[in-house]
């Protein structure tokens, strides 16, 4: 008599639009932290460049790649895009046209990426630095941090309950992994 081979669920397709290459880092580590939890999701990480740092236009450019690929594949169950935070006028606009597009989470870095990275290492969940110190105030607490980071270079120091952590502080991170399952 034959075995059948195991069922293995199917992998929920997610889209994760990326701002630059740090943020990309980020969302290949997520990815990463996903299947080793045995999640079974497959998320999609995409580096959404050029867009100048404009919100709107991050979200245009995320929802082509994602008109584009779900004509050729199957859709995507769920659709992020990682933006820093800009003007309340642009964050507006850009929130606009991602319900427009039916991408169904803006996770907005507060004031950029690397604010968002020092918010998972420990003690640092409440700081809150200016944009133009953020870079140096992650340094200070993690001294070989260099942007981009790789996912393999963030997972020295961020696992998942790091992430966890930093979904403490995080409501628009904690709903998009909530929602993937990852939390």
């Amino acid at each position: 008599m034959r075995r059948r081979p195991p069922h293995i669920p199917q992998r929920r397709r997610i889209f994760l639009g990326c701002e630059g290459y740090s943020e990309h880092g980020y969302g290949t580590l997520l990815a990463r932290i996903a299947r080793e939890a045995r999640i079974h999701v497959h998320i999609d990480a995409r580096v959404l460049q050029p867009g100048a740092g404009d919100p709107r236009a991050l979200v245009e450019k995320a929802a082509q790649i994602i008109a584009h690929n779900e004509t050729h594949r199957e859709r995507f169950e769920i659709k992020a895009v990682l933006l820093d935070l800009g003007s309340p006028e642009i964050n507006a606009a850009a929130t606009t046209r991602a319900e427009q597009h039916g991408i169904d989470f803006l996770i907005w870095q507060s004031p950029d990426h690397e604010a968002l990275l020092l918010r998972h290492l420990p003690g640092c969940q409440q700081q809150r630095p200016p944009r133009r110190h953020t870079l140096a105030t992650l340094q200070r607490q993690w001294g070989e941090y260099e942007k981009p980071m790789s996912a393999q270079n963030l997972a020295v120091r961020i696992s998942l309950n790091e992430i966890r952590q930093a979904c403490a502080v995080e409501p628009n991170l904690r709903a998009f992994l909530t929602a993937i399952g990852m939390l």
